[in-house]
């Protein structure tokens, strides 16, 4: 079900350990060939293209693109009392969390009479992708408008593709939590032509954004590669991953039931073991052999599991386990280990790290507190997760007086001759001029 990869013995370097545990492959390249007529299409189409290109590739067509506040009202009306009740606490944890990351303005004082000051300025409109498919993503509209809110993001859209059992809406689970958090700006539009909606706009529909962020298949990664520039993104999002570092002091039972977990959302999905104990190993493979065949998705996640892109890795001790885990920098890490929290303060490269059996990468996903839309793909040696500061843009404001200004000035005019841009030294003599 699940491959081996024994690096006991072996002492590698990082890119030699990052080789032996391959990550599912993503064609990105050949997905962007497949979208580029799609983004032209909406870039100089209309509604009707919209409609046409929902039809196509989400088998309905919509009656609007943009959802009525009718639907979104009526959605959370009808949405199940145990479901909002779990919404409601895990939107109060995420909020209670993310607000910790506000930045605030601060000048420091170069000299008397000179100041720069460092500013963070919201990003005026964004669009937030909540995907479709094979789940459904209430916990995604969480982890997006959250933090956006809390910088202070003035214009917020989220897109969802259009679901055929329900009428050409987004879920209405999606459409619920879009109304808790108080978002009435939501359209029924999924994948490339989604990304590139945000990206241009559409007279009478949808105006354009500045930055989009949010998770997708691969058609939405190749669409944000493709438009970035034309907007700003958070990241192109692969699929999920979760790596567990254990020692003897790990019960089998749970280690198999995380690595189904994220198994669970796809089949390219990467569910990785570290442990320098072989009897760990031995028992979890027995237990992923009865938990796989026992849960809803099982196809799909034997798919993942038999996959190049999971393994159990035996390593000779926890110290190279740790070497390892921040070679392959998982976007999800579980830390179960004898001394959890003093080995999780060695690890270096993830995007979340989970320390102890009783904070699974599940407690993430939803209402820990914490953001789930993470880096994968390795990405998490130098990248971050969604936060308020994604939102957010750092911007200096310089301001220095006459007696400040003439005391830098020769400096300024010494290194624009030396860089040969002259008239950058001119810019400081005009100064002093009388005209």
């Amino acid at each position: 079900m699940i491959r081996t990869v024994d690096f006991r013995g072996r002492a590698l370097t990082k890119s030699q350990y990052r080789s032996e545990l391959p990550r599912a492959h993503m064609d990105i390249a050949s997905a962007m060939v497949q979208i580029e007529p799609i983004i032209e299409r909406v870039k100089n189409g209309t509604q009707e293209d919209l409609f046409n290109l929902a039809e196509k590739f989400d088998g309905v067509r919509p009656t609007s693109i943009k959802v009525l506040q009718k639907d979104i009202d009526s959605a959370l009306a009808d949405l199940n009392p145990e479901i909002r009740k779990a919404l409601e606490r895990s939107i109060e944890r995420i909020t209670f969390v993310h607000k910790e990351q506000t930045r605030s303005t601060k000048t420091t004082t170069v000299v008397d009479g000179a100041t720069v000051t460092e500013k963070w300025i919201p990003v005026d409109r964004v669009g937030l992708y909540v995907p479709g498919g094979r789940a459904v993503y209430p916990s995604s509209v969480m982890m997006n408008v959250i933090p956006a809110h809390i910088a202070g993001v003035k214009s917020l859209a989220v897109a969802s593709p259009p679901q055929a059992e329900f009428g050409g809406l987004p879920h209405p689970t999606i459409l619920a939590a879009c109304a808790l958090l108080g978002v009435s700006e939501v359209y029924a539009i999924g994948g490339a032509q989604a990304i590139a909606l945000f990206a241009y706009g559409m007279e009478d529909v949808c105006e354009k954004v500045d930055m989009v962020t949010g998770p997708g298949n691969i058609y939405v990664a190749a669409a944000k590669r493709a438009l970035r520039g034309i907007i700003g993104i958070d990241s192109e999002a692969g699929p999920t991953e979760i790596a567990i570092l254990a020692d003897d002091s790990a019960h089998a039972h749970e280690v198999a039931a995380d690595l189904i977990s994220q198994a669970e959302h796809d089949v390219i999905a990467a569910a990785v073991l570290v442990t320098d104990s072989p009897d760990l190993a031995n028992a979890v493979r027995e237990q992923l052999a009865t938990r796989v065949a026992l849960t809803k998705h099982s196809e799909r996640i034997l798919t993942a599991l038999s996959g190049i892109q999971s393994a159990i890795v035996l390593v000779d001790s926890i110290a190279q386990g740790i070497d390892v885990v921040n070679a392959y920098a998982a976007e999800h890490l579980e830390i179960q280990t004898k001394a959890s929290l003093e080995d999780a303060e060695k690890i270096r490269n993830a995007g979340a790290i989970f320390v102890g059996r009783f904070s699974p990468v599940s407690l993430g996903d939803y209402s820990a507190g914490s953001n789930h839309v993470l880096p994968t793909g390795g990405c998490a040696c130098h990248s971050s997760g969604l936060s308020v500061q994604t939102f957010l843009r750092g911007v200096h404001q310089i301001q220095y007086d006459e007696k400040s200004f003439n005391d830098i000035s020769y400096t300024v005019i010494t290194l624009a001759n030396a860089e040969d841009l002259p008239a950058h030294g001119e810019a400081i003599t005009a100064r002093g001029e009388i005209l």
